[in-house]
């Protein structure tokens, strides 16, 4: 297990990246997150109006399940679709985050699930949502797109590897 402490705002968090083929309990399960692969091996990277270069995730939706979001917010943010794995959680944990606000949305420890996805189809590209481009990149170079990378993000980019085609 790989831990970082971030700082989010004015808060510092744990985060803890944990491998399972098990999803955690629902209600603790903050966002999904996706690392999506073209057939040539490329990740997917957008570009998101208010964030800058990101892999595609997003909140849970009503009546939805943690695999109909990252679908849905794969498409959304990055025109495509396609078959998905999970391949854990990153447990963020406030336990020792003087501001968590406990009448706050989130739980003191919450889950930020990841999952691989195996692009089937490449979508045209059209901006409709929160993303104004998109590009597929070489996954070593994933630091260079998106600054807040860091040893929890590596851990879960390498069991994504590790379990493609499975």
């Amino acid at each position: 297990m790989a831990t970082t402490y971030v700082n989010w705002g004015k808060s510092r968090v744990k985060l803890t990246w944990q491998a399972s083929d098990q999803l955690p309990d629902g209600s603790l399960i903050t966002s999904v997150h996706g690392f999506c692969f073209n057939k040539h091996g490329k990740l997917l990277m957008v570009d998101l109006n208010d964030r800058g270069w990101d892999f595609p995730g997003g909140h849970i939706e009503k009546d939805e399940t943690p695999l109909q979001c990252i679908k849905r917010e794969a498409y959304e943010e990055g025109y495509v679709s396609g078959d998905c794995l999970l391949i854990g959680s990153v447990i963020v944990d406030h336990t020792n985050n003087p501001n968590f606000n406990p009448d706050g949305p989130y739980p003191k420890v919450g889950y930020q699930v990841f999952y691989r996805m195996d692009i089937k189809t490449t979508h045209p590209f059209k901006a409709n949502y929160e993303a104004k481009r998109r590009t597929f990149i070489d996954p070593t170079e994933v630091a260079n797109y998106y600054p807040n990378w860091h040893v929890v993000y590596q851990s879960a980019m390498r069991r994504c590897i590790f379990r493609r085609g499975r």
